[in-house]
């Protein structure tokens, strides 16, 4: 006797074999496989096929059940032996709940309404199949499900078919409205092609569902192919938990942590979960397979081990998928041109272009873009030219390659200097009306730039310093002023950047003097952009040239060398006005208004500045008019008139956040929180307080509004701590007159024993910087409550 069960030498077992096939062959399953995931031997289910068993075994009958994914009361008739032959259809195969693709399953049915043949084309494990059998069972008709395998041939296909809708033949199909979900075409493509193509023939009224790796349109006429994308991630800004919770990558996570976890994951690790999708860029494999460590491992854990080496993730069963080979898979239909581009595109880290692409691959780029695309290798996201990306895994598969094939550092270095010429032209942009458009395409470029210097600084300096040397004003107003003045310094003082060219050395220079005197310590670099200056005046760099005089004319001011200072911004402004550079006499003209500040002459700068707002309107740099409004509102308050200040520098306060320029931000809310101070608004000061409170840069400001405020109350020794903190905190930064300031101040309610010596600082200061007593601290100095 068999160990399975009796032969049957009358073929009575026929029905059942018969019905054992078709079922084998509606899930794409061929003898060997469906033995193997069955726990059987091949032979034995040769047997069972061939009609040559009377009465199968429980056992086998449950362990067929189970890898053929029969449910309800298919699996129970198979179970109980009363089925004989294939249902009118079979019924589609159960998957876990679809989460997060509600919109693309409504979009597909409408879709199918219009068209007879759609293909949901994308990355292997983006969950195509999982959309597609979500479709098919909210279809109002008939649906039916038949899997490709990698042996299929035509007639294999035309069999499962037959066999689903419950028919001998292919031949007996009955044409009537119908969903048929082909799954994995791309595994047998011609076979699967050719079958297509008969189907659609012979059965016109079935529409066709298929899933694939690669595109059919252009393949099969008529088709209409819809790309499948990562389910949709959290924004990195944090929000909250319940927010989190219903984003579709998140929730999908959740969902599938919960079947190895009974407990809920608490609302304070929300975030973590966030983070590791992000990392896992929404794609469905890999979240269900990071989901299913969570039986062993944390949250925090799972972050560690795989945030950074996302293609290790598989499954925990050791024969299950694991997601290199789901990527690999993908990367295989590729010829071995397409392969090198793609492994040249992994270089970039964030979104690029076309024109990008092309400047990195060295050619035309659009075929080899179009194929990525459509394999779902490359993903193309929001508008502009900047919608290019590759998935953070194919990234990673692609980058394992380039170091298999031993091109990584070569591509690497072409990748740097492809980021370079390209910072170096918008660089020009970073001024004048075409600034915002220039920040906002470096702000998309931003994690490739920071990878190009990070690898450059070290491999290729010249390449990072003529990069670093590029960007200063985008540095500056993104508030990274400190880090890359600190790079630029480390390239300059780097031997092997001695040799190269002397302008792209004096550029940088010029850029590590700007950068310097955003943070207070332009003083260090002061000396090196002069000598920078020379090289740039030699060279006939007018652009260079203007650059190093506002930069010197600016440090010269904060330090004290007043005639310096308004030399630079004179020569600055005559050759402003030869070139015929509006904006930049815009600059220069209110540097000079600097120096009738310093003089007293406050009518002069005024009327200075408001000339100077009318070139920056007339250049269309509105960074600069927002610099001109908040001196203008600094030369109301410096003269008493508080609510003519306090409206300028709401509205400096307010266009300076729009052109996101966070130094003269900080200005311009000193300016208004101490006009408040000192005008008897108290609350509102308080409130400019809180607001300055964020702000790196302002504890200067802080600390003179904070001074202005204990002086309107009365409180003298807390108005002098404040006062003397401020003096401390603004020495040496843009404007040695706000020194001077906060010394008239501290004198004013400094103790008698304190009192001479900061007098004696305040005509030191005064000395040095030719600077002269406005009335204001006059009248401070020569209070009767001192």
């Amino acid at each position: 006797m068999s160990p399975v069960a009796d032969h049957d030498p009358r073929g009575a077992g026929a029905g059942f074999a018969a019905a054992l096939r078709t079922r084998r062959l509606a899930r794409g399953l061929t003898q060997e496989e469906l033995a193997a995931r069955a726990g059987l031997g091949v032979r034995t289910l040769r047997e069972l096929e061939r009609g040559r068993v009377v009465r199968p075994q429980r056992g086998t009958l449950a362990l067929l059940a189970d890898a053929l994914d029969l449910v309800g009361t298919d699996r129970e008739d198979f179970l109980t032996g009363t089925v004989t032959a294939a249902p009118a259809t079979l019924p589609l195969p159960t998957a876990p709940a679809l989460i997060g693709r509600d919109a693309d399953v409504a979009e597909l049915l409408d879709l199918l309404a219009h068209a007879d043949l759609v293909a949901l084309v994308g990355l292997a494990g983006v969950g195509k199949t999982g959309l597609a059998h979500a479709v098919a069972h909210a279809t109002s008709g008939t649906a039916v499900s038949v899997t490709i395998t990698d042996v299929s041939q035509p007639t294999d296909v035309f069999a499962a078919v037959a066999a689903v809708f419950g028919v001998a033949r292919a031949e007996e199909l009955p044409d009537r409205p119908a969903l048929l979900v082909l799954d994995g075409i791309d595994r047998s493509h011609r076979s699967a092609v050719k079958a297509i193509g008969w189907l659609r023939a012979r059965v016109p009224s079935v529409k066709i569902l298929a899933t694939s790796r690669r595109p059919l349109a252009g393949a099969v006429p008529g088709a209409v192919d819809w790309q499948v994308g990562p389910l949709e991630l959290p924004p990195s800004a944090p929000g909250s938990a319940a927010d989190a919770r219903r984003v579709p990558a998140v929730a999908l996570f959740l969902d599938r942590l919960r079947q190895v976890r009974r407990e809920p994951v608490p609302d304070a690790e929300i975030p973590a979960v966030a983070e590791l999708v992000r990392r896992l860029d929404g794609l469905p494999l890999a979240i269900e397979l990071a989901a299913a460590r969570g039986r062993v491992l944390e949250l925090p854990e799972l972050l560690s081990r795989y945030g950074n080496r996302v293609l290790d993730l598989a499954a925990t069963d050791p024969a299950g998928q694991r997601l290199r080979d789901a990527v690999a898979a993908s990367y295989h239909l590729l010829d071995e041109p397409e392969q090198a581009a793609l492994r040249r595109l992994a270089m970039f880290r964030g979104r690029w272009s076309l024109e990008l692409a092309e400047a990195l691959l060295g050619f035309n780029a659009e075929a080899v873009l179009d194929r990525l695309v459509g394999l779902g290798l490359v993903s193309v996201r929001g508008p502009g030219d900047l919608r290019f990306r590759l998935l953070d895994v194919v990234r990673d598969f692609a980058t394992e390659r380039c170091v298999e094939h031993l091109e990584l550092r070569g591509l690497r270095i072409r990748h740097a200097e492809v980021i370079t010429r390209l910072a170096v032209r918008l660089a020009t942009d970073l001024v004048g009306p075409a600034s915002g458009a220039a920040v906002s395409r470096l702000d998309y470029l931003n994690s490739d730039i920071r990878t190009a210097l990070r690898y450059a600084a070290v491999r290729e300096p010249v390449i990072a310093l003529r990069l670093a040397g590029a960007i200063p004003r985008w540095c500056r107003l993104r508030g990274r002023d400190v880090e890359a003045h600190n790079l630029l310094r480390r390239l300059l003082d780097d031997p092997r950047t001695a040799g190269c060219d002397p302008l792209i050395r004096a550029t940088a220079q010029v850029a590590a003097g700007m950068l310097a005197m955003a943070h207070g310590r332009g003083f260090a670099e002061l000396w090196p952009t002069e000598a920078a200056l020379e090289v740039l005046v030699a060279h006939g760099d007018a652009a260079g040239e203007l650059a190093a005089r506002g930069v010197l004319s600016g440090v010269w001011q904060a330090v004290g060398g007043a005639d310096e200072s308004r030399r630079h911004a004179e020569a600055m402004l005559g050759l402003a006005i030869r070139t015929g550079r509006i904006r930049e006499i815009a600059v220069s003209q209110n540097n000079l208004a600097w120096h009738d500040i310093r003089t007293g002459d406050l009518a002069t700068a005024a009327r200075r500045l408001a000339g100077a707002g009318r070139r920056a309107a007339e250049a269309g740099d509105a960074r600069v008019q927002a610099l001109t409004q908040a001196n203008l509102a600094e030369v109301a308050r410096l003269d008493r008139r508080f609510d003519e200040a306090v409206d300028l520098a709401r509205r400096a306060a307010f266009a300076s956040a729009e052109v996101g320029d966070p130094t003269h931000h900080v200005r311009a809310l000193g300016t208004l929180g101490q006009a408040l101070a000192e005008s008897g608004r108290p609350q509102e000061a308080a409130d400019v307080l809180v607001e300055l409170a964020e702000l790196p840069g302002s504890a200067g400001f802080t600390a003179m509004i904070g001074g202005y405020l204990a002086l309107a109350r009365g409180d003298r020794p807390a108005a002098a701590v404040a006062f003397e903190s401020a003096a401390n905190l603004l020495a040496g930064r843009d404007d040695i007159r706000d020194v001077l300031e906060a010394l008239a101040a501290l004198a004013a309610c400094a103790a008698p024993d304190d009192r001479e010596r900061v007098l004696g600082e305040l005509a030191g200061i005064r000395a040095r910087g030719g600077l002269a007593l406005l009335p204001r601290e006059h009248a401070l100095l020569e209070s009767p409550e001192r």
